[in-house]
């Protein structure tokens, strides 16, 4: 081994906790002091919570352990960011500092533009590498989905094959804190995944080699969506795996499920999703105001800013009377995660039924979900609310949903104890089974809202604000800048702008199921 440089660079983790297909550490080379900043300010957030810190604590531990058997561990401490990367700059000497690229919520963007003043002005040169598809300062979408293609076929990073040891005025964190440590409020999620890179990588085996066969059909029921989506999600958001390698290990299951029909149909609809992940975080690295604002200004006011907070508590904790979106509510407080279609029930059902702003709810959601991706969610959440502009309005009918995806009410009863006995004929709209009301009544309220009424007055709201003079103009620069151009790269501008309008408005683009 060459005689080790005189400083070491710091290569700076983030939500890329994992070594194989690294990027930033393929580029900073075998003597680098790896660093992770546990930040106290990120984690008090309205959209943060202890199930998220436990994911997390455990896929650094994982990261540490990986490093360590490279020959230089993990670095992890824990404060503000700007103050701790000063004192190991102080430290060590550090000129050079490199790290990924993050798309993540506006917090971190402003933390990031506080880190790259501390670096100007400590003349500590920061390079920050592309982890994915996603491309900074991107001038037009048109091109784009072939840039994505094209990331994805290279070959993966390689890590050094070991690591020359840098001696640190300090270890670091020993142990991790727990949530009480951070401050986290309690959060009970019995059902949560493992945030190890050996449970994702279970995971990714798993349902390319058994669990996904039946993905394409199965990913829409809360029954049948537990174990034929891919599971995923939670470790790509915090980069415990990359999508690069999920999607050759995708590539490679389709060879060896070539023979198989069902299988060539489910992991082509798992190519799209993950397709549609980058598409979407690829709309908040273009918009950051995306998580703050209506993606349509004219939306701006339509639902109370303050919101019903009799209303919110309901629908937070799986009490508003309609059983199948309080089974779907408490099986997410549960799990951590849910399959797309639900969550796209749950929201669709808070931002018409309730009237609720996106605003309010879109935080519940975010810290209850393990898989948080601040670009999918906050696109999501807007799209499920209507505020687009671009997106066709989608109500989803609770009552619809829940014979489609929960026919003979088995996951009503599991998750909603309290109509358990209800007959089958009524299990879906319980305040129907006049038999049992009063007695039904002391265990599980009434609906909080009239369905049926709340849908039709949420319906001749939203379609009566797309009928206002320029509603359509303004529609149409967001599609233009945001709409996918997956399918139309070889049509003129002015069609290929429609053509991606109408691809935002096809309702396939709302199944994001990993």
């Amino acid at each position: 081994m060459s005689p080790a440089p005189h400083a070491p660079v710091l290569l700076w983790f983030k939500r890329d906790l994992r070594v194989s297909d690294h990027p930033a550490l393929a580029v900073a080379g075998s003597y680098v002091l790896p660093v992770y900043i546990i930040e106290p300010e990120y984690w008090a957030l309205p959209d943060t919570s202890a199930r998220q810190w436990a994911f997390t604590a455990e896929a650094l531990e994982s990261l540490r352990a990986d490093l360590a058997a490279m020959g230089q561990p993990l670095v992890i401490r824990m404060g503000d960011c700007v103050t701790e990367l000063a004192r190991l700059r102080k430290a060590h000497g550090i000129t050079q500092m490199i790290s990924h690229e993050e798309t993540g919520n506006g917090w971190t963007f402003a933390r990031d533009k506080r880190v790259a003043a501390w670096a100007a002005a400590s003349s500590v040169h920061w390079q920050e590498i592309p982890q994915s598809c996603v491309v900074r300062r991107l001038r037009a979408r048109d091109g784009w989905q072939g840039q994505r293609n094209a990331f994805m076929r290279q070959s993966p990073a390689d890590p050094p094959p070991v690591l020359a040891p840098v001696a640190p005025d300090a270890p670091g964190l020993e142990r991790l804190p727990d949530a009480r440590a951070l401050r986290l409020a309690a959060d009970p999620c019995p059902h949560r995944q493992n945030g190890s890179r050996a449970s994702a990588e279970r995971a990714l085996d798993s349902f390319l080699a058994v669990r996904g066969e039946r993905y394409r059909v199965a990913m829409s029921s809360p029954l049948t969506a537990e174990r034929s989506c891919s599971r995923l999600s939670p470790y790509l958001a915090l980069g415990v795996v990359s999508v690069r390698q999920v999607e050759q290990a995708r590539v490679a299951a389709r060879t060896r499920h070539q023979a198989a029909q069902d299988w060539q149909a489910a992991l082509n609809s798992f190519a799209k999703r993950l397709a549609w992940r980058d598409h979407f975080i690829q709309k908040l690295e273009d918009e950051p105001a995306i998580e703050h604002r209506c993606l349509h200004p004219a939306h701006e006011g339509l639902r109370p800013d303050m919101p019903d907070a009799d209303l919110l508590r309901a629908w937070e904790m799986g009490e508003t009377g309609v059983p199948f979106v309080d089974a779907c509510m408490r099986y997410l407080r549960a799990t951590g995660w849910l399959n797309f279609r639900m969550r796209a029930m749950l929201m669709s059902f808070a931002s018409y039924h309730l009237w609720l702003d996106w605003r309010a709810t879109g935080p519940v959601l975010a810290r209850l979900f393990t898989d948080y991706e601040p670009g999918i969610h906050w696109s999501q959440v807007q799209m499920q609310s209507g505020t687009t502009g671009i997106n066709t309005i989608r109500i989803y009918n609770p009552i619809k949903q829940s014979i489609d995806q929960d026919s003979d009410g088995k996951f009503i009863r599991r998750w909603v104890p309290e109509v358990a006995q209800v007959p089958a004929a009524h299990v879906h709209t319980p305040w129907t089974w006049a038999e049992g009301a009063a007695s039904l009544q002391s265990r599980y309220p009434a609906p909080v809202v009239d369905v049926a009424k709340a849908g039709a007055a949420a319906r001749d709201a939203l379609w009566g604000l797309r009928k206002q003079a320029g509603f359509h103009d303004i529609a149409q620069a967001v599609a233009h800048k945001h709409a996918s151009r997956a399918r139309h790269t070889d049509r003129s501008s002015a069609t290929a702008t429609r053509a991606a309008r109408r691809k935002a408005q096809h309702p396939d683009q709302l199944s994001l199921d990993l």
